[in-house]
This record gives structure tokens, sequence and C-alpha cells, in this order.
């Protein structure tokens, strides 16, 4: 948490804040939602693991933390995760 609180700090004090995604935090929460079944089954498929990577509007979502913490607690925004998937893949 401390971390967490300390790299936000040092995001928003940094110009690049508004340029890039913070990959760091992006790997970090792949890595974390791997441990879940449902996602590692998602990232095992070869088209859906490109747009973890790839894709920034997919970067973008899985970059905010609380978004994550959804995905890992409730269903629903599963489901909805999934379809926003789809729809990337789409593209």
């Amino acid at each position: 948490m401390f971390r967490d609180l300390l790299d936000f700090f040092l995001r928003l004090s940094s110009p690049r804040m508004f340029i890039g995604l913070d990959t760091k935090t992006i790997d970090r929460h792949i890595h974390e939602l791997n441990e879940h079944r449902w996602f590692n089954t998602l990232y095992e498929d070869a088209n859906f693991r490109k747009l973890f990577f790839t894709n920034v509007h997919v970067r973008r979502y899985l970059e905010n933390k609380r978004r994550v913490r959804k995905l890992i607690i409730n269903p629903l925004a599963r489901e909805k995760f999934i379809i926003f998937l789809e729809k990337q893949r789409k593209r």
C-alpha cells in the first residue's frame, strides 16, 4: 500500500504522467490477475494475451487499480471485461 501511494505521488509530480502508461503497474496487475483461473484461461488464449500487451485501451483498463480489484471481486465486472476484450479483439 505504501509503495502504491509513493508511486502515485511520484507519478503525480512527473510531467510524464499525462504521456504514457505505467508498464510496471500494468504488468503487476496482470500477474495478480493471472493467479485467478478465469483470467488465466483468457491469458492462455494467444488472441487475448496479445491484447494485454499491445492494445492501449486494454492496457489503460488494466492500469487502474480499482478496476483490477473489481475484476477480482465481482463476477459481473469480469463478464463486462470479457465483452470489452472481445470488442477490442475484433477491432
